[in-house]
């Protein structure tokens, strides 16, 4: 999202989740013309002493950083809309009006972003459509207040989804797009991006903890759920985007193997990969994240590979 930006300060972004008792971090360069980079990471869990995110901060010298984090999965809203036919000008004004219905809460109260969706023809009169993002005033505020109590110079307010673009496009093949599938401990995010674009997002109703608690025969149905899923949501992408080919379907990290990539491997009709972290990325100075960890920090990664010009 693009709600808050920050003056350019050490080159790259980072991406910081911060709530009472634990502070996570990363900082990443996203460089088009050669490999991205994550310079620093880390996870800190402290006690309920007020100023531990502080102290932590300044010890980390965060004020050099320009600095990002990401909203909670039920903070915020992604709504599908047509694109409005007005000039740029006139675009979140007309937004606004077009998803006043669709929230619980007054669309004044409501702080909102649009991310578009490349149309299939720039020909005149082809409508397209985008996603509107919106999340309650008091959201935004509370989550400024926080990075404020910190002192951490928070620039900009982003979600996961753009998060996972930034990772989905580090393993795109030229004009193909690329699926991708994380699970967090609630649900699975399927993203499908191309020339690093997020063309489609959406949730399964299926989260790790629900599969690292199942048996051997519930997981197996389960994973039988995930594929159906997963081949409604291409059936309908294939419809909405016939000049987008898929190439392949991409597994996020597990924070251990819980047999999903190999299911899906003898299940999809097309290419699956693991999301190859480590081969995609440099890590300076620090060493690699172990799996559990790429897991943790997934889309604070991905926030921290952030561009301007993929901005919302």
């Amino acid at each position: 999202m693009n709600w808050f930006r920050g003056s350019r300060k050490e080159p790259g972004w980072l991406a910081i989740s911060l709530d009472e008792n634990r502070l996570s971090y990363v900082h990443g360069r996203y460089t088009p013309a050669g490999k991205s980079t994550i310079a620093r990471f880390g996870d800190a869990e402290f006690a309920s002493k007020s100023n531990a995110a502080e102290k932590l901060a300044k010890d980390l010298h965060f004020e050099r950083y320009q600095c990002t984090t990401l909203l909670r999965p039920d903070e915020y809203q992604m709504l599908l809309i047509e694109a409005p036919a007005v000039p740029p000008a006139e675009l979140k004004s007309a937004i606004r009006w077009k998803i006043k219905d669709m929230l619980d809460y007054h669309v004044n109260d409501a702080t909102m972003d649009v991310l578009d969706i490349p149309p299939e023809s720039d020909l005149p009169g082809r409508s397209h459509s985008m996603y509107a993002v919106a999340a309650r005033n008091e959201v935004i505020k509370g989550r400024v207040k926080a990075f404020e109590e910190a002192q951490i110079p928070l620039g900009v307010i982003d979600i996961p989804e753009t998060a996972q673009r930034n990772i989905s496009a580090l393993h795109e093949t030229e004009g193909r797009g690329a699926a991708l599938l994380y699970f967090n401990q609630e649900f699975g995010l399927l993203t499908i991006t191309c020339r690093t674009e997020l063309y489609l997002s959406r949730r399964i109703d299926i989260g790790l903890a629900q599969i690292l608690g199942a048996g051997p025969e519930a997981r197996e149905q389960l994973f039988g759920r995930v594929v159906l899923e997963l081949q409604r949501s291409f059936d309908h992408f294939e419809r909405q985007f016939r000049h987008v080919p898929i190439a392949k379907l991409l597994l996020g990290p597990e924070p251990e193997d819980t047999g999903l990539y190999a299911h899906l491997k003898g299940s999809m009709d097309i290419a699956v990969e693991r999301v190859d972290l480590l081969e995609r990325l440099g890590f300076n100075g620090q060493g690699s994240p172990e799996p559990a960890l790429q897991w943790q920090l997934f889309h604070l990664i991905g926030a921290s590979l952030r561009h301007e010009a993929k901005a919302l």
